[in-house]
């Protein structure tokens, strides 16, 4: 499928029009940012890594019941995907304290919860991406009520899909950002699945294979991420 201008420049990604109107090629790119872009780097082949391990999830996803944007992998950093309109929240599940829910609620890292928890952010950089609940997407009108309801029921169906395959491969899945659009009509998952999206750490030594190793300059960045895609290629 041929990409032709291009829609949309992210963080991570780039997304151009195709001849088909119900089609886009997306491109992952080695940028990152941390801190709501305040740091910037680039690590080396993420781009590949997030792109393969995207599809993979991705599959496994669609295998499962839960309907995506995901086409096909055209290349080892281009993937064909639905044009959805995307749903401007940011779905986030956690199954263990870290990061930003710590910081906020100055609650030690790596409290296993009885339950995943969920919460929504306004998908708003200018803003900073805030937390936001039912009520004020509803008033917002940033998803109808059925809507977001079925984003719900969806995201935790993920979770329980990736926490098992996570476990199968050493690895425990502590909490991921999702997003979602709309097409025909329906919700149905779209954006990434991977380690920018995702917090991992080693089953057994707790070690973190993820965006965290850029974020607290851990280093051993790109190591991190190729280990990961290493595992789930097993």
């Amino acid at each position: 499928m041929e990409k032709l201008e291009m829609l949309y420049e992210g963080k991570a990604k780039r997304v151009y029009r195709t001849e088909d109107p119900k089609l886009y090629v997306v491109q992952y790119k080695d940028d990152a940012t941390a801190n709501n872009g305040l740091k910037r780097g680039t690590i080396e082949d993420k781009g590949i890594v997030n792109n393969k391990m995207s599809a993979i999830l991705f599959q496994l996803l669609t295998e499962n019941g839960v309907p995506n944007h995901f086409q096909e992998l055209l290349s080892e950093r281009e993937q064909l995907v639905k044009a959805v309109e995307i749903v401007p929240l940011e779905v986030i599940i956690r199954n263990v304290s870290a990061g930003s829910f710590s910081k906020r609620y100055g609650a030690v890292e790596g409290i296993v919860f009885d339950e995943p928890t969920l919460e929504f952010s306004y998908k708003k950089d200018e803003l900073g991406d805030p937390l936001i609940n039912d009520s004020h997407i509803l008033g917002l009108k940033l998803a109808k009520k059925e809507e977001l309801e079925e984003i719900k029921r969806l995201a935790l169906k993920v979770n329980e899909v990736l926490k098992d395959f996570f476990s199968k491969k050493g690895l425990k899945l502590i909490d991921f950002k999702l997003e979602f659009g709309k097409y025909d009509g329906k919700i149905i998952l779209a954006d990434e699945i991977s380690p920018d999206t995702c917090r991992l750490w080693d089953a057994v030594t707790d070690e973190k294979l993820d965006k965290d190793r850029f974020r607290r300059d851990l280093g051993n960045i790109e190591e991190a991420y190729k280990e990961v895609i290493r595992r789930l290629e097993e």
